[in-house]
C-alpha cells in the first residue's frame, strides 16, 4: 500500500512539474490563447494587431485583464475599441497594461517596500501606473484615478510574466 501512495504521489508530482514546464515554455500570448478568461483580451490583442509584438523575446510584464474586468466597460464602447478604425486607440490602451521587463510579485513587494507602499510603473504606451499596497493588496492606479485589484500573480512565460487583475486600467 505504501508503494502504491508513493508511486501516485510521484506521478502526481511529475505531471503538474511537466505541466508548469510546458507553460513556462509558452509565451506570452500563447498563454493567454490558452486561458478561456481571456478570450476578450485575446480579440483585442487581435483587433489591436499586437500578437506580434508580445510574442517578441521581451521581457514583458502583462497586467491582464479578464473576460469580467471587460465586462465592466460599457459593451457599445468596447464594440466600438474593437473597430479597425480605432486601433490606434485600442493599442494605447492594451500597451497601457505592459510594462518592460520582467516583474514577479517579489519584485513589485520589494519595490512597494522601498516606496514606502506604492511604487510608479512606465508602460509601453509611454503612461503611468502606479502600484499600491491597500486593503491588504495590491492594487494598480490608471491616470484617472481608478484602480483595479491584482488577483493572481506571476503567470510566467517564456518572455515575460502575466498578473491578472480585476479591472481594465486606462490611460488618460
Amino acid at each position: 500500500m505504501k508503494k502504491i501512495i508513493v508511486t501516485f504521489a510521484l506521478i502526481a508530482f511529475t505531471a503538474v512539474f511537466n505541466q508548469t514546464q510546458a507553460q513556462a515554455k509558452k509565451d506570452i500570448v500563447d498563454i493567454a490563447v490558452s486561458v478561456d478568461d481571456f478570450s476578450t483580451l485575446v480579440t483585442a490583442l487581435k483587433a489591436a494587431d499586437l500578437v506580434g509584438a508580445l510574442k517578441g523575446d521581451g521581457p514583458f510584464t502583462v497586467f491582464a485583464p479578464t473576460n469580467d474586468a471587460f465586462g465592466k466597460i460599457d459593451s457599445k464602447t468596447l464594440n466600438s475599441l474593437l473597430e479597425p478604425k480605432n486601433k490606434s486607440t485600442l493599442a494605447g490602451i492594451l500597451t497601457y497594461h505592459v510594462v518592460s521587463g520582467k516583474l514577479m510579485a517579489s519584485d513589485v513587494a520589494a519595490a512597494l517596500k522601498k516606496g514606502k507602499g506604492s511604487v510608479e510603473l512606465t508602460t509601453l504606451s509611454g503612461g503611468k501606473l502606479t502600484a499600491i499596497s491597500k486593503d491588504g493588496g495590491i492594487y494598480l492606479k490608471d491616470a484617472n484615478g481608478n484602480y483595479s485589484k491584482i488577483a493572481k500573480t506571476d503567470v510566467a512565460g517564456s518572455n515575460g510574466v502575466i498578473h491578472i487583475i480585476e479591472s481594465v486600467v486606462m490611460p488618460q
